[in-house]
């Protein structure tokens, strides 16, 4: 199970926010690329990179600290947060982005959505299926939609999506435990998906309940942050594997 720390970005800065709500914003460092790096020095090798301003103004704003990661680090970097456009994309992988996660995207303008996973390739194209009560949320999670969640990742499944990234909001960024038995539920009915957890892990226990429910990663950020899981416990896990 492949380990990716999270970095979520707001006017340049490295924060966390709680249940996906910009009120509740913790600036843990004035700059990301400073963390980049200590994630890499650890000896991991992936990064899930989200722009929040872009989420909230539904276009691409922080590709300059995407490059700046891109290319002062080694980390290969998955990049999301209001990637509306052709252009977005472009701009999202000319800047240094090893795969792109489309969310809200994907259920506002599926042919759009639907056209980058065939120009681009599953490989390149992260599905970000975030999650309320099994019911997929959009728009920074600022707007509920009447998709279902499973019925949602198979759909796209079906157009040949691999990876899948699966935050239950309810849980992101309350240090409470992920949602086993809803990855439980998606890795069962939707067979043969690439699913990397996210929200809500909380100690380092809970990293190798994901990889025997059979997440094929897990994203972490609070908890880093916070201290609940060390940076060494990361390594060490990376090593064993």
């Amino acid at each position: 199970m492949r380990i990716i720390p999270a970095i979520d970005i707001i006017d340049g800065k490295c924060v966390r926010l709680s249940k996906g709500d910009y009120d509740t914003k913790i600036i843990y460092n004035e700059n990301p690329l400073e963390v980049a790096k200590s994630f890499e020095a650890h000896g991991i090798e992936y990064l899930h990179l989200v722009d929040l301003d872009g989420a909230k103004s539904s276009k691409i704003v922080n590709y300059k600290i995407l490059e700046q990661i891109a290319t002062q680090t080694s980390l290969k970097i998955d990049f999301g947060g209001g990637l509306k456009s052709d252009d977005d994309l472009r701009i999202a992988f000319e800047s240094g982005a090893n795969q792109i996660t489309g969310g809200s995207i994907a259920v506002k303008n599926r042919a759009i959505f639907e056209k980058w996973i065939s120009e681009y390739g599953s490989e390149k194209i992260i599905l970000g299926a975030d999650a309320k009560d099994e019911k997929i949320a959009v728009s920074g999670w600022l707007e509920e939609s009447n998709e279902d969640l499973v019925p949602f990742i198979q759909d796209y499944q079906s157009k040949g999506i691999q990876y899948v990234i699966c935050t239950d909001i309810a849980k992101d960024g309350m240090l409470e435990g992920p949602s086993f038995d809803l990855y439980g539920k998606i890795l069962e009915e939707a067979k043969g998906i690439k699913l990397i957890a996210s929200g809500g892990i909380s100690t380092f226990d809970e990293l190798p309940k994901l990889a025997e429910l059979g997440c094929e990663g897990t994203i972490i950020g609070k908890a880093i942050y916070e201290g609940r899981i060390s940076l060494k416990q990361l390594e060490d896990f990376i090593i064993r594997k």
